[in-house]
């Protein structure tokens, strides 16, 4: 009877002390707040809105750069849409970034391929790394361009020759 209670007790500490941590320890790591807390792109909101929510706050543009945020469309793959962060550019159609939440919830990846497969070379549709299949993904997805950060301009190259 006494390791019954002991486990009981342990049980019941266990349950308290998950209880005390804050929601954020609970909660799997997003594309936006790790795009926030590594970039200088600060802007809230779903991942499909902050395109739109740049809009007159920061430049915006389909030029890949470094520190720069590329923001994917909501679909109904994922309804909320996406944003990763530019680590570097590799060149005129690939780009490795960092991002959160992709290949698997909470999941952070950092250098990863994605790779512009638009037709007319936008960055418009976007095949990215896919750790399950080892592979850019199969499926294309759909992305409204860059966000610069305010450091920055769309025809500025600061951060390219520093981060990789």
């Amino acid at each position: 009877m006494l390791p019954m209670i002991r486990n009981a007790v342990a049980a019941l500490l266990a349950l308290f002390a998950f209880a005390a941590l804050p929601t954020v320890a609970h909660a799997r790591l997003q594309c936006v707040t790790y795009a926030r807390q590594i970039s200088d792109v600060q802007i809230s909101g779903n991942a499909r809105e902050w395109w739109s929510n740049a809009q007159g706050r920061y430049e915006r543009g389909q030029e890949p750069k470094a520190g720069a945020v590329l923001a994917f469309s909501g679909t109904r793959a994922m309804p909320y849409g996406h944003v990763a962060v530019v680590r570097k550019i590799v060149d005129d159609r690939h780009i490795l970034i960092d991002h959160a939440n992709w290949s698997r919830p909470g999941m952070v990846e950092r250098g990863v391929m994605a790779v512009d497969v638009s037709a007319a070379g936008d960055w418009s549709e976007v095949r990215v790394w896919y750790a399950p299949t080892k592979s850019v993904g199969l499926r294309a997805s759909p992305a409204k361009g860059f966000i610069y950060p305010n450091t920055q301009t769309a025809g500025a190259n600061t951060k390219s020759d520093v981060q990789g």
